[in-house]
């Protein structure tokens, strides 16, 4: 298959996991033919290195981007560049305005979530666009590269792991609830709803790096408006204060906005994870940069901040030393708040304004 005629460059590809290894090979051996850049841009809704039906990779040949829902900063003008202020210089957060958002402007952002097409349609109208969109990707995409005979499940398997975002991943738990035959299914399973980006994982971290790989993963819905979808919530629901769901769903949205500024940090080499240890110890986020320097972030949906709210950070202060750089509790008031020189609670829309 030769490329060289059709259409200008760049030669732009919509869902290229559809075309197979014949279209990937072609596009590789006029690449090589023509060593000039930007030849082709690559779309697709799946991870385009873990589709089990394309065995060429373009390793040495292409750069790989990941397309987020809309950003905070995209919908609302602001900057998004929390991470890189972190990392320049976070107590210059205590010298900004106080935010113009409360608590009920989070809640409406959340269940509005960041796709386009979600973003201007009424409330009553977004389960039937959320539930085509889910079916679609279960029908068309997962179940034509994997052959997944039981995809029907995974409507369900999706929900049950809406109801654990923001927590860690538990295979065991998910499976016992899933009706899947086998938890080695349910885990490849999972693995597929990765792949087509509904769900993505937070790394455990540790001081120690060898200990890493022993500790759970958190997992997290891509969206939140699909997340509270999933969990049949809605900005009314949320506002409850009995409501169970709405600190996971608060750290589901802010944690897809901090992974969101990963792609265009101006810092290379940021890592983002999360804390827990056997001594009781959690953390929601751990920034770390390439020379080691730590910072985390701790997500409340409260009102107020305390003191209290810093109980792990300082725990995790007290083990680095000067290698924590700054701690932070990102909650729904309006004041940047000091609690000594290296801890602030900062609302949480300063995440992108």
């Amino acid at each position: 298959m030769s490329l060289v005629t059709y259409g200008s460059k760049p030669r732009a590809i919509d869902e290229i996991q559809r075309g197979g290894d014949a279209l990937v090979r072609a596009i590789k051996v006029q690449v090589d033919t023509d060593d000039s850049p930007g030849q082709f841009i690559l779309n697709g809704s799946a991870d385009f290195l873990t589709v089990p039906t394309i065995s060429e990779s373009l390793a040495g040949r292409s750069v790989f981007f990941q397309l987020w829902p809309f950003s905070q900063g995209e919908l609302n003008g602001g900057s998004d560049s929390f991470l890189d202020q972190l990392v320049d210089d976070p107590s210059a957060f205590r010298q900004r305005q106080e935010s113009t958002l409360g608590l009920e402007d989070y809640l409406d952002r959340i269940c509005a979530g960041g796709f386009p097409a979600v973003r201007v349609l009424p409330q009553k109208q977004r389960g039937r666009w959320f539930r085509d969109y889910v079916d679609s990707i279960v029908q068309r995409d997962i179940k034509d590269f994997s052959g997944a005979k039981k995809s029907n499940l995974m409507p369900k398997l999706l929900a049950l792991l809406a109801a654990r975002s923001a927590n860690e991943l538990i295979v065991s738990h998910i499976h016992a609830d899933s009706g899947l035959s086998s938890r080695i299914t349910t885990e490849e399973y999972i693995g597929f709803l990765i792949m087509t980006y509904l769900v993505h994982e937070l790394p455990a971290w540790s001081a120690n790096p060898t200990t890493k790989a022993k500790r759970h993963r958190k997992i997290y819905v891509t969206d939140s408006g699909l997340a509270a979808h999933l969990l049949q919530k809605t900005p009314s629901l949320l506002r409850r204060p009995t409501d169970p769901t709405r600190g996971m769903l608060m750290e589901t949205f802010v944690v897809n906005e901090l992974c969101k500024q990963l792609g265009w940090a101006k810092h290379e080499h940021l890592k983002l994870s999360h804390l827990r240890d056997r001594g009781g110890a959690e953390i929601d986020v751990i920034v770390e940069t390439g020379d080691g320097d730590v910072y985390a972030i701790e997500v409340k949906a409260s009102l107020s901040a305390s003191l209290n709210d810093f109980k792990w950070i300082k725990k995790l202060d007290e083990q680095l030393g000067d290698r924590l750089k700054h701690g932070i509790v990102l909650y729904a008031g309006k004041r940047p708040l000091s609690f000594g020189p290296k801890f602030s609670a900062l609302p949480i829309s300063y995440v992108w304004q």
